[in-house]
């Protein structure tokens, strides 16, 4: 690489070598807690994220304590090496229980707290899991007695309420004596991908690229101990238990965690703890755009939002930067990968530079593949993104034919997402590989669409699929939700994209809906929608 005049590499090919990782390589999940307690002993490290009452709060050091008395109740029941399943929605609580997991030595299953009884049984048979913890209610279900029946056909020997949290602390004394040796190769969760097309996989994450990806990224955003991160991704997913929670950890910042995304409860919680930071898909955004404008409240403390889970609309950064007063940074990334692999710099706002995810993490390399042929592509031309560092997962769990698909002989994980990298290294998301759309022989990326119907302000959401067509082949068809204000209709946005589209790749169909189907992680399901079309047809006519 040779530099150009504002210090950024010049690339031959679509090829990133790893910037050096000047922070700890390898570490575990306890020892990055370990160093946090000994460098900011009495400074606040997490918070109950609730409004109008007094939250509970811990220190570096008493989350430390607390963390080893639940690792040591924790091998009362379990032997290191096994895994522990937890179901449950967002607490200190899930917090502590993570951090006590890594100490003991146990491989900590993440399960979505939304899943229903099948689904459940499928993860713990499918990680073999000797062990739940559940929490008894989430929202309007009854967690527990599910938990209790899905353990059937299963080698689950123990069934653990968080509401016996008291029996989760044991008294033993606050020093790490007795625990057992945990190296930073070990797995230290399993996280099972979002399941919108078939099965869910569960990718084995080991500490040290949980650890080094946190860190990497809380480096990259400029995260420092007087942060305040406020954080709604959910703990299950490893935005919100690695990203957020480690990098907070790492960089010496408060972690304020609310029990899940309200728009309202977030934006009083910047409020009332003076937040700075936050990690969010960019839906969460949008509503708490939304919300302030309806309600406003004193969050001049915030500093910094990054965005990531989904494609980030150029008009969405404009507006959190014109209505928050907020810099904007954007990353991407896959749980394969824990998660992420690129991100932009913190102190990186002009507009070229946010139309990208930005580029690879220190010690994380890039390339981008030509489809068909594997060879690196050029600078700027299209193919898949792939990634090869140790935050890359082990393999997805007892799944060998899976795990060789995706992560090949070299090392490099193969994304599935098409991308271009241009000459200083930043990338850019075009879409996913098997969501690219042929229309006639036309190639036409679905973010490209979605990227201009953002910009027509009566729009909130929208995902553009492609659908079978006898004649083309396939069909571009738009599903929008509407922001409030006068009602759209398809013309309108007909004659919208043709003055700025070439038409072949105008939606022929649009379908209004008052909400589309997500992950718990925020990434519109496309499959699902396009299946639901399939089967029943459109329930909103093309106005």
């Amino acid at each position: 690489m040779t530099a150009a005049k504002d210090h950024r590499p010049v690339l031959p090919a679509a090829l990133w070598h790893a910037d050096p990782d000047p922070g700890y390589s390898d570490s575990t999940i306890g020892d990055a807690l370990t160093r946090a307690a000994s460098q900011w002993r009495d400074r606040t490290a997490l918070v109950d994220g609730v409004v109008g009452e007094h939250a509970r709060r811990w220190t570096f050091e008493e989350l430390l304590e607390d963390s080893v008395r639940v690792a040591h109740a924790l091998l009362r029941w379990f032997s290191p090496g096994e895994r522990l399943a937890v179901w449950a929605g967002n607490s200190p609580e899930w917090i502590q229980l993570e951090f006590g997991a890594a100490l003991a030595g146990l491989t900590l299953v993440t399960v979505n707290p939304a899943f229903r009884q099948a689904e459940l049984s499928y993860v713990l048979e499918q990680s073999r899991a000797a062990g739940i913890v559940v929490q008894p209610r989430y929202r309007s279900a009854e967690l527990l007695p599910m938990a209790n029946a899905a353990r059937d056909g299963t080698q689950v020997r123990e069934v653990i309420s968080l509401d016996d949290w008291d029996g989760l602390r044991a008294d033993e004394s606050s020093a790490r004596d007795g625990l057992p040796h945990v190296a930073p190769k070990d797995p230290a969760q399993i996280q099972y991908t979002s399941g919108t097309t078939g099965r869910p996989k569960g990718a084995l994450l080991s500490h040290r690229g949980l650890v080094a990806n946190g860190r990497r990224y809380a480096t990259v955003i400029g995260a420092h101990p007087d942060d305040v991160w406020v954080n709604p991704m959910p703990l299950f997913h490893t935005a919100g238990c690695g990203l957020v929670t480690l990098g907070a950890l790492q960089t010496g910042g408060c972690h304020v965690i609310p029990a899940g995304f309200d728009a309202d409860l977030m934006l009083d919680l910047f409020e009332a703890e003076r937040g700075t930071l936050m990690l969010s898909v960019p839906t969460m955004l949008i509503r708490m755009l939304e919300r302030q404008a309806d309600r406003p409240r004193d969050v001049s403390s915030w500093r910094l939002t990054t965005l990531g889970g989904a494609p980030v609309p150029i008009d969405l950064v404009l507006r959190a930067q014109r209505d928050l007063g907020v810099g904007v940074g954007i990353g991407y990334g896959q749980t394969e990968a824990s998660p992420y692999i690129t991100h932009t710099a913190g102190g990186e706002q002009d507009t070229e530079t946010l139309a990208t995810v930005g580029r690879p993490l220190p010690g994380t390399e890039v390339k981008i593949i030509a489809p068909g042929s594997g060879e690196v592509a050029g600078v700027g031309e299209l193919g898949e993104i792939c990634t090869r560092s140790v935050c890359v997962m082990t393999e997805y769990f007892d799944d060998a034919a899976a795990t060789a698909e995706a992560i090949d002989a070299d090392g490099w994980l193969h994304t599935g997402d098409l991308g271009t990298m241009d000459a200083s290294g930043s990338v850019a998301v075009e879409g996913r590989l098997k969501d690219m759309i042929i229309r006639g022989g036309e190639n036409i990326f679905p973010r490209e669409i979605e990227d201009v119907l953002y910009t027509h302000p009566g729009i909130s959401l929208v995902t553009v699929i492609g659908l079978p067509d006898a004649e083309w082949g396939e069909t571009v068809a738009a599903f929008v939700v509407a922001a409030d204000g006068p009602r759209l209709t398809g013309d309108e946005l007909d004659a919208f994209c043709r003055d700025r589209l070439a038409s072949y790749k105008v939606p022929r169909s649009w379908h209004f809906r008052s909400e589309l189907p997500q992950t718990a992680s925020g990434k519109i399901q496309k499959v699902a929608l396009r299946e639901e079309h399939l089967v029943g047809g459109s329930r909103s006519p093309s106005a």
